[in-house]
């Protein structure tokens, strides 16, 4: 979404992000321009375990940012577009229901693939290498068992594919997730048309 229309469509409404990262803190620094209230909920304890310093004192002297920690979005309704949204206190398990002109969703930049370890070769940081990322000098990964390069979401084992923001060099989103998992799809039917 463009800043303008971001502006246009949430001056005086009430935000809620999902997030206690410094991108989910960037985005309520934004948003808090124009918007009535920006609420931050933060499934941890804290923001210092996530946020840079500078960013959680900019937010802390915000007035229209409140951060809500231990917190989690339970449900979300409305008819054309997000109207309320059930916010759970993790620590007690109560529940409020509140309106919410937007919910932006700003969480999961680690990638969970430790289960993978051993499995297809993933980068430094967890992520899936894929496709050309495997070719290193020209040369296929170690153990690559096929008599061709790898196909483009193909991990290191022939036949396991990789797609959307767990990918190493993903675009990182929603949509580029749908798109390569679609492609994924044609790609495993490109693989089973081998045999």
């Amino acid at each position: 979404m463009s800043k303008v229309r971001a502006a246009c469509c949430y001056r005086g409404g009430n935000i809620y992000i999902i997030g206690g990262a410094n991108s989910a803190g960037q985005a309520a620094m934004y948003f808090s321009k124009f918007a009535r209230q920006v609420t931050m909920l933060v499934r941890g304890g804290s923001l210092s375990e996530s946020m840079s310093q500078y960013l959680e004192d900019q937010i802390a002297a915000t007035k229209n940012i409140e951060v809500r920690l231990n917190s989690s979005v339970i449900a979300v309704e409305g008819a054309e577009r997000c109207e309320t949204i059930t916010v759970q206190n993790n620590k007690t398990c109560s529940t409020e229901m509140v309106s919410a002109s937007a919910l932006l969703i700003y969480a999961g930049a680690v990638p969970r693939t430790d289960w993978l370890a051993g499995v297809v070769e993933r980068d430094a940081q967890g992520y899936v290498i894929s496709g050309q990322h495997l070719m290193l000098e020209g040369k296929r990964p170690t153990g690559w068992t096929a008599d061709r390069d790898p196909f483009y979401l193909e991990t290191s084992v022939p036949g396991i594919f990789v797609a959307g923001d767990v990918r190493h060099r993903s675009a990182k989103g929603v949509t580029s997730g749908v798109g390569e998992g679609a492609m994924a799809v044609k790609l495993v039917h490109q693989y089973l048309g081998l045999f």
